[in-house]
């Protein structure tokens, strides 16, 4: 959770309103929901220790953007959201030696 909360700190000091966490809809579950004024937001968290594996943004796969993207649907929906929705990654490297945050915004697009 130190990775998350890192997170949340980046997206308010980039003045992001912070709507949800991990929130969840059956079997889909959202790290971080927050909107600025253009965009909901889907944040997907990634902390590794390490980068030696590739970095953690790599690990947010065809399978995780398919889950992400169902969520928004159902979010959007159930709270009658009518922005448009982003989907970013945010990257962290935590380690003794390293700390990294790197936030890629529209990380991917939802294939509707």
């Amino acid at each position: 959770m130190a990775g998350e909360e890192m997170a949340v700190n980046l997206l308010y000091q980039k003045g992001y309103r912070i709507l949800e966490r991990n929130w969840r809809c059956g079997h889909l579950e959202v790290d971080i929901i927050a909107e600025n004024d253009d965009y909901l937001v889907i944040v997907e968290v990634k902390t590794r220790k390490t980068a030696v594996f590739g970095a953690p943004e790599v690990f947010v796969d065809f399978q995780k953007q398919r889950h992400l993207i169902r969520a928004a649907m159902n979010y959007s929906r159930f709270k009658k959201i009518n922005k448009e929705v982003r989907f970013d990654i945010i990257s962290i490297i935590n380690s003794p030696d390293l700390q990294e945050i790197t936030h890629i915004e529209n990380a991917f697009k939802p294939r509707w």
